[in-house]
């Protein structure tokens, strides 16, 4: 069975196992839906502050990373926990230039999305999901 999904003007194909499909896990759907949302609040709240600051291109990029990455978790595609994981991990090495304060909770939300998105629960989907593309 081949379901088409319209994501930015682009149709996506992915093969679906009707009987042997397994079902996504809620872990990764709050994890994909988290990255979702902090991008798209975080590309809100740069662009409201500072729309005229010379590093705005590379902060909305880095947001809209997330929420890209957000959504092919949601489709099950297993580049997209590690597209998250590098996302976190470059943000744990820019507040590593801040304070402790900001560094800690990165650091933190980092080991607890990578154990949620390398866990076994979630290996398994990653592994079973379809992650093969077959463009239009």
């Amino acid at each position: 069975m081949l379901r088409t999904i319209a994501f930015a003007g682009l149709g996506l194909e992915a093969s679906t196992k009707s009987l042997n499909a397994m079902k996504r896990p809620l872990q990764v759907t709050l994890t994909g839906c988290l990255f979702i949302v902090a991008g798209l609040v975080g590309l809100v709240y740069h662009l409201s502050e500072r729309p005229l600051d010379h590093w705005i291109v590379l902060i909305s990029m880095i947001r809209i990373i997330a929420v890209v990455g957000g959504v092919f978790l949601l489709m099950g595609q297993n580049w997209a926990r590690w597209l998250m994981l590098a996302w976190l991990a470059f943000h744990v090495v820019v507040s590593a230039f801040h304070s402790l304060s900001e560094f800690m909770p990165h650091v933190v939300l980092l080991m607890t999305v990578g154990y949620v998105l390398l866990g076994p629960p979630t290996s398994k989907y990653f592994q079973s999901a379809p992650s093969d593309y077959t463009g239009v």
